[in-house]
């Protein structure tokens, strides 16, 4: 089972841009977290911060593997073209978030990708994740 990971804009600051909200860890120690924790699972991890380059690795992904596990960033909250590019993809997704985006800025609580995927985690830190890669995993078993 091969599961491609995307962060989007600003994710490569963690551990750096508002650690009182994103935590301490970096993106690194992220992604060996995730690998460390489902070490049956093959991962490839992608990080972007232009929009145009995750459509274009989710449209890539319809080939080589076999769900997405995304943390979109603020593209979360207004990017239909990410919306639409997910919407596409026969691979079921799940969405992730760090912090609770309901209990956020205003702005935050509205997810136009929600829709269009499978499940969402938020609020959780690293583990949000980890819950999603298991209902991911979860889901693709049945």
């Amino acid at each position: 089972m091969k599961i491609l990971v995307i962060h989007g804009p600003n994710l490569n600051l963690l551990g750096q841009r508002n650690p009182e909200i994103y935590g301490t860890f970096t993106l690194e120690q992220l992604n060996q977290k995730i690998k460390n924790h489902f070490p049956e699972l093959e991962f490839e991890f992608f990080q972007s911060n232009h929009e145009g380059q995750i459509i274009d690795r989710i449209h890539l992904a319809r080939e080589a593997s076999d769900g997405i596990v995304i943390n979109a960033g603020a593209l979360t909250h207004y990017s239909y073209s990410l919306r639409d590019a997910i919407e596409a993809t026969p691979l079921p997704v799940v969405e992730v978030h760090l912090s609770n985006i309901f209990a956020r800025e205003s702005f935050r609580k509205n997810s136009v990708i929600s829709e269009v995927c499978l499940g969402t985690v938020s609020g959780f830190g690293a583990h949000s994740y980890l819950l999603g890669v298991e209902a991911l995993k979860e889901h693709l078993k049945q």
